[in-house]
């Protein structure tokens, strides 16, 4: 298809069908993973732990997932993830021991690394270089409504069948999400005299979608990169904009985080802060594709900056607020921030992926970003165990001015185009191409 005809029409149900349902699954057991925990007989701060093991089991994936994604392809990774994930699922529902039950919490991240790097890589080959952001934002955007919506599914399944009803929505979201994912088109080519199997099997024999490669099927196999050679060979990258990467991540996983806990401080009960959470929530969810469509046209840095300094100024004025009405004003501006800053980290990383390698790319790029997560609540409660919630609030507005700073100076300024890159290999078009950008590793 023409680059100038391309609509995400066409590949929206094999593209953002299974991000929805993934979404709708994940989202469905959230709010009740630290209850089951409790219902297993975990303290508060064991329940506390569990919830933590996603983030544990997506971060120390990463890197392994782009292995399984190189090996099996982008197709049949997504399968193989949601498969794993609703495996994951009904082992939660039928836990008898809590052991078993943070196992599966662990699984369930596990499958979400492997399905984030799927789809990335999915659609940073097939969507082309000029409609990229819109594809990206609204892949973050589509997965944003699906968490959004998964508690209310999780809520009317465990009406009827108590807590465990979560886990069997999450089990048929993630199921469903496979069952789609087979429709997904194959981009890769099987290389001469090599039996089906996946890209690391077909020797990186080029790319339907991305436009890249060493062709179609003509000409000597390409190894695929490992993920040592990509780190080494893109090790600026990741220092310099992986950094701005980072601090991104780990604001918005404070902000998740610091609304809740300065609405008790000031004595709003659980049903307006839910409500609070909610609206930004909804904001977020209502800019996604306008904000790619601003990253297409205008360039990454105009959404990537002031994603950034809008989430440092609602951070830095929250403490000034003394009620539920202060505290909303100052929420829609952290749901505005976040949300014109949707699709932002997997359209940096698309652009400053290799091909091949992209696969191993994306997994480092993933890692930082899951390190970020990690982090911003992390540096939130030193800090406030430190000194106040206040100063651990503040302290995180500084990561955003941190990570604002870091992005006006790494991301490429100026309109993308089908140049090369900073810190991609020659002959490799994509992303933005004017101002300064980074030199090669």
């Amino acid at each position: 298809m023409p680059a100038d005809s391309f609509s995400l029409k066409t590949i929206a149900v094999p593209a953002f069908g299974p991000t929805l349902l993934y979404g709708v699954a994940t989202g469905a057991i959230l709010p009740v993973i630290a209850l089951t925990a409790r219902d297993l007989g975990a303290t508060v701060a064991l329940a506390a732990l569990v919830i933590t093991l996603t983030g544990v089991g997506s971060l120390l994936t990463n890197v392994p997932a782009t292995v399984l994604t190189t090996r099996f392809g982008e197709k049949w990774a997504l399968v193989i993830a949601s498969l794993w994930c609703s495996a994951a699922m009904v082992t939660a529902a039928l836990a008898p021991a809590l052991w078993l039950f943070a196992l599966a919490v662990f699984m369930v991240g596990m499958a979400g690394s492997v399905f984030g790097l799927a789809r990335q890589s999915y659609l940073t080959e097939a969507v082309p270089v000029h409609f990229r952001a819109r594809a990206l934002s609204t892949l973050g955007g589509v997965n944003r409504i699906g968490v959004f919506a998964g508690p209310f599914a999780g809520a009317a399944a465990i009406h009827f069948a108590g807590t465990p009803g979560a886990y069997w929505v999450g089990a048929a979201g993630a199921l469903l999400a496979g069952v789609i994912s087979l429709k997904v088109p194959e981009l890769r080519l099987p290389a001469a005299g090599t039996p089906g199997g996946g890209a690391g099997s077909r020797g990186w024999a080029g790319s339907r979608g991305g436009g890249t490669g060493a062709g179609t099927g003509a000409g000597p196999a390409v190894p695929a990169p490992t993920v040592r050679s990509v780190l080494h060979s893109h090790g600026r990258v990741f220092r310099t904009l992986g950094l701005g990467i980072l601090l991104i991540a780990a604001v918005r996983a404070s902000r998740q985080a610091v609304i809740p806990l300065w609405a008790q401080h000031i004595g709003l009960d659980p049903t307006q802060t839910a409500l609070i959470y909610g609206v930004s929530g909804a904001i977020d969810m209502l800019i996604f594709y306008p904000a790619g469509k601003v990253m297409d046209l205008k360039g990454r840095r105009w959404v990537a900056v002031p994603c950034m300094l809008t989430m440092a100024a609602g951070l830095a004025l929250m403490p000034l607020t003394a009620s539920g009405t202060g505290l909303l004003l100052v929420s829609l501006v952290l749901g505005f921030g976040n949300g014109i800053g949707s699709g932002i980290v997997m359209t940096l990383g698309a652009d400053f992926s290799p091909s091949p390698g992209r696969p191993q790319f994306l997994g480092i790029w993933r890692l930082l970003a899951d390190s970020g997560t990690m982090a911003g609540p992390a540096l939130l409660s030193a800090v406030t165990a430190l000194a106040s919630l206040s100063a651990g609030i503040g302290a995180t507005a500084v990561l955003g001015l941190l990570g604002a700073a870091a992005l006006w100076r790494w991301v490429p300024k100026g309109r993308p185009g089908y140049g090369q890159p900073a810190g991609n290999p020659a002959g490799e078009p994509a992303g933005p191409v004017s101002g300064p950008g980074l030199p090669p590793a």
